[in-house]
């Protein structure tokens, strides 16, 4: 059996995501069991997306620190 490998979903794949979970939560047409399972599932997005805007964030302060010792 092969275990298909788990990739990082881009920002922008997040936050479509997270709009999708938004407007079926505010819809209040889900049961409370599967709108528990929508928060949790936003809220590990959510995350997820603040991991790589600091990984994203450090990249550029290491670019720019970079460039200054090079000037």
């Amino acid at each position: 059996m092969t275990k298909k490998k788990e990739t990082n979903p881009s920002i922008e794949d997040i936050f479509e995501r997270l709009d999708s979970i938004i407007s079926n939560l505010e819809s209040g047409d889900v049961s409370l069991e599967k709108s528990l399972a929508l928060f949790e599932e936003g809220m590990k997005l959510s995350e997820t997306c603040r991991a790589n805007l600091d990984k994203a964030e450090q990249r550029v302060k290491e670019l720019t620190d970079n460039f200054k010792d090079e000037a």
